[in-house]
């Protein structure tokens, strides 16, 4: 494994950082902010959108010839906040919904390509960002872990903590997900 650090907003960063890369195998996109707002400072949106949702989508298509060479996978660290909004943090929300979407739609158009493209539905984990956020939390070690066998079980939508895996077996089950699939079958093979 090789952490690359960047700023996922610096265009010439994501260009020096794909050049560095010979070979890959997975891209885990982590980057993300959240911050509380109320959807009434429209910066805030756009930092959000910026880091949470074009971060990963430039870092995926600067690697993307990478990836298909080694058939190779996408893992999206999102939130479950991606399905259903925080009130006090719309704007993250937001992001990270846009984020799922677009894993969803990579996912449909690039199976034909064998890269597999999987969405990280985390509840809170202990870092920086969740401080201060008063609820049950699972480790970032055990949460990786979660994310790993995810990965190596094949799954599509990964819940790798107690608080997601709550939700797993509903979303794999629902409307949602079939809709997904149904809409995934209208690519052109």
């Amino acid at each position: 494994m090789t952490p690359l650090t960047l700023d996922v907003t610096n265009a010439s960063q994501i260009r020096r950082a794909a050049d560095e890369v010979g070979t890959l195998d997975i891209l885990i996109n982590n980057a993300g902010i959240a911050i509380n707002d109320d959807l009434s400072n429209s910066d805030a949106i756009e930092q959000h959108l910026a880091v949470n949702f074009l971060g990963p989508f430039n870092v995926t298509r600067a690697f993307l010839p990478l990836l298909r060479r080694s058939k190779g996978a996408i893992v999206n660290n999102l939130s479950l906040l991606a399905l259903a909004p925080l009130p006090v943090q719309p704007a993250y929300s937001i992001s990270k919904a846009a984020a799922f979407s677009m894993t969803q739609s990579l996912r449909a158009l690039l199976a034909g390509q064998g890269v597999t493209v999987h969405a990280v539905l985390l509840g809170p984990i202990d870092t920086d960002m969740t401080r201060g956020l008063e609820v049950p939390k699972a480790s970032p070690e055990s949460a990786a872990q979660g994310i790993f066998d995810g990965l190596e079980k094949g799954e599509e939508d990964i819940f790798p903590d107690p608080w997601s895996q709550s939700m797993a077996k509903g979303w794999r089950t629902g409307v949602p997900k079939a809709l997904e699939r149904q809409l995934a079958g209208m690519v052109p093979g």
